[in-house]
């Protein structure tokens, strides 16, 4: 199964693709979206948006996993991170995939055992697990590859909240919708 991780951001948008077969994940790609200063936020979005369809179109993942944003002291950023999301949640919805998605505590303990753990931390046991000691991950590109690690550990039992497309978000939210 192959498992696309992103880290969404306003000026930097990382991702990753793990493959999970069984208990052992490999890396099989990552990298960092860097979005100028100078631009305005909607190019920005659809450059998020346009790098993570070609991604999918490229690898062709199974799932989708994202860092959800849960707080934030300046509310302009916070709608910018959450803008951001949103452009990488459609690249994946409409491709079909299942999105799921994960508090930054969830992802840190998930990989660390620790859901205070440094991005030094995160960093170190991403290289770790994926073998990829001589790989110098950006922190944006080893969130995302710990986002998509957080989603390859989770029991496919587990309560979490996934759409496979408008639809299913569309039913299991309607309070979300505005007419």
């Amino acid at each position: 199964m192959i498992i696309l991780g992103v880290d969404p951001g306003s000026r930097a948008t990382g991702y990753g693709l793990i493959d999970r077969e069984g208990d052992e994940e490999k890396l099989v790609g990552s990298n960092t979206i860097r979005l100028g200063d100078a631009d305005d936020h909607p190019p920005r979005l659809k450059r998020i948006y346009d790098v993570l369809v070609e991604v999918i179109t490229t690898h062709d993942p199974d799932e989708f996993a994202i860092e959800m944003p849960v707080y934030g002291q300046n509310p302009q950023s916070m709608l910018k991170l959450g803008r951001a999301q949103a452009a990488a949640m459609m690249a994946a919805l409409n491709h079909d995939l299942p999105v799921a998605q994960y508090t930054p505590k969830e992802v840190k303990k998930s990989v660390t055992g620790n859901g205070n753990a440094s991005k030094k931390q995160v960093r170190f046991m991403i290289e770790s697990i994926l073998s990829a000691s001589d790989t110098e991950f950006a922190h944006d590109t080893a969130d995302a590859l710990a986002i998509a690690l957080c989603h390859g550990n989770r029991d496919a039992h587990e309560d979490r909240q996934s759409y496979t497309g408008w639809a299913s978000f569309v039913e299991a939210n309607p309070d979300r919708v505005s007419e």
